[in-house]
């Protein structure tokens, strides 16, 4: 691929087709910012970070890894994220929503997700450099607002009941108020007393701030 070049390719196949060896021509910095573990699941790219994470003598080498909370929703996903961390990674939690998934490569090469259809996810490669730049300049701010790992995963767990749980299940699915309440059997206005109290049992301020928490304690599964 030439500099200043934009191309779009569908599905990961593809992906791996046109872009794959850009991944082992990484020298420097691999930085990814995804929603969750499922995005970016190309074995062939992952395998590649991977040799250069595990390596020895790779310290020049930088990985920075951003996720939404839905990446802590259950637990061999954290596992993942703590294998990532204790390989050299540098993981963080985004608890703002992140508009795009991307990768940027040596700060050359940025590989963008687009939304999940039933051709395949549709992916923007570039080299040109003020696209990169912008990108890695989204994803610097971004980052710099995100949580570690660590903290994310420390601190006390709330005891939720079985219902707080499902209702934590319908924030997280996008259901309106109303759809919610009929799903659990409840009125709408016990649907929303009860949201008001998971909240404060979360100790957040809005309904994303408990699907945050809720995501950072593990409960959101």
């Amino acid at each position: 691929m030439a500099d200043d070049q934009t191309s779009t390719v569908r599905g990961d196949a593809e992906l791996i087709a046109r872009a794959g060896h850009l991944f082992d021509a990484v020298h420097e910095e691999f930085v990814c910012a995804a929603r969750d573990l499922a995005t970016w699941s190309q074995p062939e790219a992952r395998s590649a970070v991977a040799r250069r994470v595990l390596a020895p003598g790779t310290d020049s080498f930088t990985v920075r890894k951003l996720w939404s909370p839905l990446a802590l929703a259950d637990e061999a996903q954290r596992a993942h994220l703590r294998r990532l961390d204790a390989a050299g990674a540098q993981v963080r939690i985004s608890s703002a929503p992140l508009p795009h998934e991307t990768i940027i490569l040596d700060r050359r090469v940025a590989i963008l997700a687009g939304q999940p259809s039933p051709l395949g996810r549709e992916y923007t490669v570039t080299t040109s450099p003020v696209l990169v730049g912008g990108v890695y300049s989204l994803f610097t701010a971004a980052w710099e607002a995100a949580i570690d790992l660590g903290a994310c995963l420390r601190g006390e767990v709330p005891e939720l009941a079985p219902e707080a749980r499902e209702i934590l299940r319908a924030l997280g699915a996008g259901l309106t108020d109303e759809a919610a309440a009929r799903l659990l059997g409840t009125s709408l206005r016990t649907y929303r007393r009860r949201v008001a109290e998971l909240m404060a049992a979360l100790e957040a301020g809005s309904r994303f701030q408990a699907g945050v928490r809720a995501g950072e304690l593990g409960l959101a599964h």
